[in-house]
């Protein structure tokens, strides 16, 4: 689990670099697009907007739900430019990391004073 560690850390560090950035009160894609930057600044691997699948009883669907990065092909990332997190969100991302068939993902609410209230890191 140390490399899951080591990535959602350097996720964590870049996620805290755009906020410290920007601040609050952008749009989402603003801060995906700032995200991508500051990934390709500490060197790490993602795929944007990347499509999942959606399995039912083991059976693929004509369905796919898109997961804003998929980091290091091991973390799932999804962003959020809101008000407040909700359930919602949070059922949301650890469906992504089902469907990516990982353990660990991250989800990032950007409109908030502080950047480590709106982090959650989510293990499955």
């Amino acid at each position: 689990m140390s490399k899951i560690n080591q990535i959602t850390g350097q996720i964590l560090k870049a996620a805290l670099e755009v906020h410290k950035e920007l601040g609050p009160g952008f749009l989402e894609a603003v801060y995906e697009e700032c995200l991508a930057k500051e990934f390709d600044r500490k060197r790490l691997n993602y795929i944007r907007q990347c499509n999942l699948p959606v399995i039912y009883k083991g059976e693929q669907t004509d369905k796919t739900y898109r997961v804003d990065f998929l980091v290091e092909n091991e973390v799932p990332v999804e962003l959020k430019a809101i008000d407040a997190l909700a359930h919602i969100h949070t059922a949301i991302i650890i469906n992504y990391i089902k469907m990516a068939e990982r353990k660990v993902g991250i989800l990032i609410n950007f409109n908030v004073p502080r950047l480590m209230e709106g982090y959650r890191r989510l293990i499955v």
